[in-house]
C-alpha cells in the first residue's frame, strides 16, 4: 500500500473471481474510477501474484474450486509480505455466519452479491483512505519515537555539558585560590633563607671561635651541605610551581572550551 500516494496516484486492485464476467464486469468498473485492475480466476493465482508484486487492495470471491476465499485470505494473512493488504471479499453468501467468518479470517469488507456500482466503489475507496491513513499514523509514530529518543540524547549531552562547565568553574576556583598563596610563599622564603644564611655568615665572621657546643652543632649541621641543599630545594619548588600552573591553565583552557561548546549548542536550539 502506498503510504504517501501523489495526487494522480492509481491505486493497484486485483480482482479474484472464477466467473470471467463478474471480472469483466468489476475490471470494467474500477477502471473507469482510475484504478489499476489485476484479475485472478483461482486463488492460488491471486496468491502468487500477490506475493510477486503485492496489490493495494484485493476483492476476493468466497466460492471457488481448489481453494476458496476464506483459506485463500487465511494464506495471505499469515504472510509479512502480504498480512497488511486490506481484503474486501465479494460473495453471494448472505448469511450471518459467512459474514463473521470472513472477518474472522482478517477481511476488512463484505459486499454481498448482487452488488451495487456506487457501494463497490465507496467501499474500495474507504479501504483504501484507511490503510493510508493508517501508514501516515505509523510514519508520525515512527517519526516521533525517533524525535523522542533524539530529545532524551540531547537532554543527556546537555546534562553531561552542565556537569563539565560547573566541574571546570570549581576546578578554576580551586586553582586560583591555590595558585596565589603558593607563589607568594615560595617568592617570600628565598629572601628569608638569603638573609638567614648571611645572618649566619655573619656571625661566623664576628664570632670566628665559636664556644664548643657551637662548633659542635655547625659540624653535626653541616651547613655548607644545608645552604645547598636549600637552593636545590627552592629550584624544584619553582619547578612544580610552574608545572602546577600550567596543569591549572590546561584544565582551565579545556573547561572554558566546554562551556562554549554548550553556549553554541543553545543558541543552535
Amino acid at each position: 500500500m502506498n503510504s504517501k500516494p501523489a495526487k494522480n496516484y492509481q491505486a493497484n486492485i486485483l480482482v479474484v473471481d472464477d466467473m470471467p464476467d463478474n471480472l469483466r464486469l468489476l475490471s470494467a468498473l474500477l477502471s473507469e474510477q482510475g484504478y489499476k485492475v489485476r484479475k485472478s480466476l483461482n486463488a492460488q493465482m491471486a496468491i502468487t501474484a500477490c506475493e510477486t508484486t503485492p496489490p493495494d487492495l484485493i476483492l476476493l470471491d468466497i466460492n471457488m474450486p481448489d481453494m476458496n476465499g476464506y483459506e485463500a485470505c487465511h494464506h495471505l494473512k499469515s504472510s509479512d509480505r502480504t498480512r497488511e493488504i486490506p481484503i474486501i471479499f465479494i460473495s453471494a453468501l448472505d448469511d450471518i455466519v459467512d459474514k463473521a467468518k470472513a472477518f474472522d479470517v482478517g477481511g476488512a469488507d463484505y459486499i454481498t452479491k448482487p452488488f451495487q456500482e456506487a457501494e463497490v466503489v465507496l467501499r474500495i475507496k474507504n479501504q483504501l483512505k484507511l490503510c493510508w491513513l493508517e501508514n501516515q499514523l505509523e510514519e508520525k509514530n515512527l517519526l516521533l519515537a525517533q524525535t523522542t529518543q533524539e530529545l532524551q540524547q540531547a537532554q543527556i549531552q546537555i546534562a553531561q555539558n552542565q556537569k563539565i562547565a560547573a566541574l571546570g568553574k570549581l576546578v578554576s576556583e580551586i586553582a586560583d585560590d591555590l595558585k596565589d598563596p603558593i607563589y607568594r610563599q615560595i617568592d617570600s622564603l628565598p629572601q628569608y633563607l638569603e638573609d638567614l644564611l648571611y645572618l649566619i655568615a655573619v656571625y661566623q665572621k664576628e664570632y670566628p671561635h665559636p664556644s664548643p657546643q657551637v662548633q659542635s652543632i655547625v659540624e653535626k649541621l653541616n651547613l655548607d651541605s644545608i645552604e645547598q641543599d636549600i637552593h636545590n630545594m627552592m629550584a624544584a619548588m619553582h619547578k612544580d610551581s610552574d608545572r602546577f600552573q600550567q596543569i591549572s591553565l590546561a584544565l582551565s583552557n579545556f573547561f572554558e572550551l566546554g562551556e562554549s561548546k554548550l553556549s553554541n549548542e543553545k543558541q543552535i536550539t
